[in-house]
């Protein structure tokens, strides 16, 4: 006697070899033995034989009508599998023919729900429509998807993909039958989707790739301020005194936004008076006025190589920026310095100035440099100006303990973009042009940040403590930069927390009740949010940075190139911002030069393989 049954879902077929009432012992076509309980045989044959009734029951399974089975079941209880075969068949079903109709219920389930062993139930009509339709939406996606992966692995890019681009690049629906289309030939092709779409001539611009990446992420809405790029809602300030100076600039030459201006003025006695502007934009836009809440959106200005992403919008900064040949409005720090450059008094002014030069960085350190300054030979309008606050910056320096701070040492790098070509520059950071500026906004910010803290007024300060920079409400020490409080107040169009303590100190200086207190929800959020996001921009900027290094080794066709280690086999490339690692590298001490061959350069993925070729010699 042989037994049809069921295990784990599939229908199997044996021998009895010992029948114990609730179980029995069977023995397979292929000869294995196994126990079975005995409520999983469905019927028991003798005929056909074993090794045929398989062959027999797919062969009438296969011209049974699923959908006239499924309406000879009038009816909405359960059925036994036997009962829908005698009345399929016209007569007491044979085992095959038992078991064929329970092996195509089984099979089809939108048509039968199955109610226990051998018990089905109709599927209702409306469900059953639905289940089709969904089957055959399947099946055409199914077909749609393998149109997709052919032409794909012939690197043509579906139409259908276009206006779904960007999603599949940046933030996938990988339920979609693109996305399953793009994974499938991936797979078989052993690529990334990057590069696939690359090859598909989806990625044109490998820049415009990483910056809409950025855009995606961090502006969904886009760049444009609209109709917020007016000055039309911006407070008259044609009532400002007028200061009585000549103030410049020092900025790159890029720069628009120019938050910060300087003045010198002759006192008696050889004593003279240092003026540090700050651009106001906060004497013109209202607390949670619509620009100010887009200000607090992007909270910073985006830097990248050849581009950014302003806080403010271009008409604002042009209405504010200190800009030449103009009056601005500005918050100045006056500093009454004595002949040997100790500051003896400091006075605070809301006003407005004449700016009569922007001086920038390429042109003015021709002039303005450290040979020059050896031999006293600063030979530029603004000389005498210049070599005074160069002396004063050395001697604030000092004050704080910084006069041989090894970050004078590093070197900052520009990057110059035109038509498409990159040029790379060097600075080192402690020329004297740098000093002078970094020195007056690390005192205008120490000493704005000491006023808010005498005056009790909330301010947001940015404090260093075992090699960790904090921002918080409370005013503490900077131990890098060596002083007792520092609060970022000298770039308020570029900066959101900034533009905070500028409102903080305009209130101070007019005896107004602060905007913001130290429980003040919005100036905690945008103390949390400014340094989540400039953390991403740094990170952006950055690695914006890299791209453009690889894309100068291509440019300039490098195929080797010195590098120093860093540690273990990391390299710092020679005359670039840019560190990668070197797997090939030696055991190598820290600070040896080595020369390295360049290859693989992917723009996609910011990266390159290095190999070592040499140690230069000491």
């Amino acid at each position: 006697m042989n037994v049809f049954y069921e295990e784990a879902g599939n229908f199997k077929v044996g021998t009895i070899l010992t029948d114990n009432t609730t179980s029995l012992q069977i023995e397979a076509l292929h000869g294995k033995r196994s126990k079975i309980k005995a409520a999983a045989v469905l019927l028991r044959f003798d005929t056909p034989p074993l090794s045929e009734f398989m062959q027999h029951v797919q062969k009438v399974t296969d011209e049974l009508d699923t959908d006239f089975l499924w309406e000879c079941c009038t009816s909405d209880d359960e059925f036994a599998s036997n009962t829908l075969a005698a009345d399929y068949f016209g007569h007491s079903p044979s085992p095959v023919e038992a078991a064929a109709t329970l092996m195509l219920l089984h099979s089809a389930p939108m048509y039968f729900y199955k109610k226990g062993r051998g018990r089905y139930k109709a599927a209702p009509p409306d469900a059953l429509k639905s289940a089709l339709a969904s089957q055959e939406k399947k099946r055409l996606q199914a077909e749609q998807q393998a149109r997709y992966v052919e032409q794909l692995k012939n690197s043509k890019l579906p139409e259908a993909f276009q206006p779904h681009l960007a999603n599949l690049l940046y933030k996938p629906d990988k339920n979609s039958i693109e996305w399953k289309a793009l994974e499938a030939t991936c797979t078989e092709k052993k690529l990334t989707v990057t590069k696939l779409l690359e090859n598909c001539g989806a990625i044109p611009s490998s820049h415009d790739y990483h910056f809409n990446q950025f855009l995606w992420e961090h502006f969904p809405d886009g760049t444009d301020f609209g109709v917020l790029n007016s000055t039309q809602d911006l407070y008259d300030l044609s009532d400002l005194p007028i200061a009585d100076v000549a103030a410049f600039s020092i900025d790159d030459a890029s720069t628009t936004e120019i938050d910060d201006a300087f003045s010198v003025t002759p006192l008696t006695l050889g004593s003279f008076r240092i003026g540090i502007h700050i651009a106001a934009p906060a004497l013109g836009i209202e607390p949670e006025s619509p620009l100010d809440k887009a200000a607090a959106k992007r909270l910073s200005t985006v830097y990248i190589p050849g581009n950014k992403i302003t806080m403010l919008p271009s008409a604002v900064i042009d209405h504010y920026t200190l800009a030449e040949n103009r009056l601005c409005p500005a918050l100045s720090l006056y500093l009454n310095v004595s002949d040997d450059f100790t500051v003896i008094s400091t006075e605070n002014r809301i006003e407005k100035i004449n700016v009569v030069a922007n001086l920038r960085h390429d042109a003015l350190e021709k002039s303005f440099n450290e040979s020059t300054l050896i031999q006293d030979e600063v030979n530029h309008p603004f000389g005498k100006e210049l070599r005074l606050l160069w002396d004063f910056a050395g001697k604030m320096e000092a004050l704080r303990g910084k006069a041989n701070d090894s970050n004078n040492d590093k070197i900052d790098y520009s990057f110059d973009i035109k038509d498409d070509r990159v040029t790379i520059s060097e600075r080192r950071r402690g020329a004297p042009i740098d000093k002078v500026v970094s020195e007056l906004m690390i005192y205008v910010n120490t000493e704005w940040g000491k006023q808010l803290a005498d005056a009790g007024i909330t301010g947001i300060y940015r404090s260093q403590g075992n090699g960790k920079v904090k921002m918080s409400t409370a005013p503490a020490p900077h131990q890098g930069l060596g002083v007792s409080q520092y609060a970022w107040s000298s770039s308020p169009m570029r900066r959101y927390v900034d533009f905070i303590n500028q409102r903080q100190l305009i209130a101070l200086l007019q005896n107004d009740a602060p905007a913001y207190t130290k429980e003040s929800d919005a100036l905690l959020i945008g103390m949390r949010d400014f340094e989540i996001a400039y953390s991403y921009y740094g990170e952006f900027q950055r690695a914006m940075e890299r791209y453009w290094c690889l894309r100068w080794l291509l440019q300039e066709n490098i195929q080797t190139i010195n590098a120093l280690v860093i540690k273990e086999n990391l390299v710092k490339l020679d005359h670039l911002p840019m560190v990668t690692r070197v797997p090939s590298l030696p055991n190598l001490e820290p600070d040896t030069y080595v020369t390295l061959e360049i290859s693989g350069i992917d723009l996609l993925e910011r990266s390159l393989n290095a190999k070592f070729l040499q140690k230069q010699a000491s």
